[in-house]
């Protein structure tokens, strides 16, 4: 691993209203990092993605990427590096065809032709093990397909400008709502996706099912009361006397975590 972090956080703060969201996170991501970001619900691990992101800006603390320090959102700084996010929901635009919806960027942002366009969407669907639904919408899919098309769409490069492809991808809860099975495809995607598409070998991942932490990490941090209080191998889960995450690992309700009625 490389010593050196592509996304730095210095002590990050947000709150919304009167509610400390995050207090002072420090947080490290390095290259090649498939780290999870776990802990109960309401704990600020989704506002971290949108941190890293540089879709919600932090109240104070900073926000390094490749060691240049960001300012403001994405849409007014772009980074040095492409993040890309696959959202909990999928988030794909429902009068779009899926086709449309995985090339919806190089149409909007590059001068490739329409028919090389179509070529690297193909690509990238096929990469998901959805080759052959580029004409139907979201309405007509599954939740999981749904999913493999949100991370088609996060991994689509841009052989004009190879500036703009992703090296980090942000997953917010991408097995959440799935069965077992539609998650393990899910799980067996991510890793996938890390080994063979080259420029996304750096991942981030907040989720809370065991499955898809074990599966899908090889480093975890917990989060609780808007602080990193945990940040190991994901074989120390098994092994750790953290309070903390065997509460959560062992489902009890007695612990420091409190229980929400």
């Amino acid at each position: 691993m490389s010593s050196e972090p592509i996304i730095q956080l210095r002590n990050v703060t947000k709150r919304f209203g009167s509610k400390v969201i995050l207090d002072g996170v420090n947080l490290d991501i390095y290259p090649c990092d498939a780290l999870a970001i776990i802990g109960p619900s309401g704990t600020g691990k989704s506002t971290i993605l949108r941190i890293m992101a540089g879709l919600l800006e932090p109240d104070s603390g900073a926000v390094y990427v490749k060691g240049e320090r960001r300012k403001g959102l994405i849409e007014d700084y772009p980074d040095p590096i492409t993040i890309s996010m696959v959202f909990q929901h999928a988030a794909l635009f429902d009068s779009l065809t899926v086709e449309e919806n995985v090339g919806f960027s190089l149409m909007q942002h590059s001068k490739l032709p329409r028919a090389t366009v179509r070529q690297l969407v193909r690509d990238r669907l096929s990469l998901v093990g959805l080759g052959n639904i580029g004409a139907q919408y979201p309405a007509e899919l599954s939740g999981g397909m749904k999913k493999r098309v949100s991370f088609a769409r996060a991994i689509m490069t841009d052989p004009s400008n190879p500036a703009n492809n992703p090296e980090v991808i942000l997953y917010d809860e991408p097995t959440a709502g799935l069965d077992p099975i539609a998650s393990t495809v899910i799980e067996d995607l991510v890793r996938h996706l890390q080994r063979d598409v080259n420029d996304c070998k750096t991942y981030v991942m907040v989720t809370h099912q065991d499955s898809t932490i074990r599966r899908t990490a090889d480093r975890v941090i917990f989060l609780f009361n808007g602080k990193v209080q945990w940040d190991a191998p994901v074989e120390e889960i098994d092994h750790t006397d953290n309070p903390l995450v065997r509460q959560f690992f062992s489902a009890s309700t007695e612990g420091p975590i409190p229980v929400i009625a």
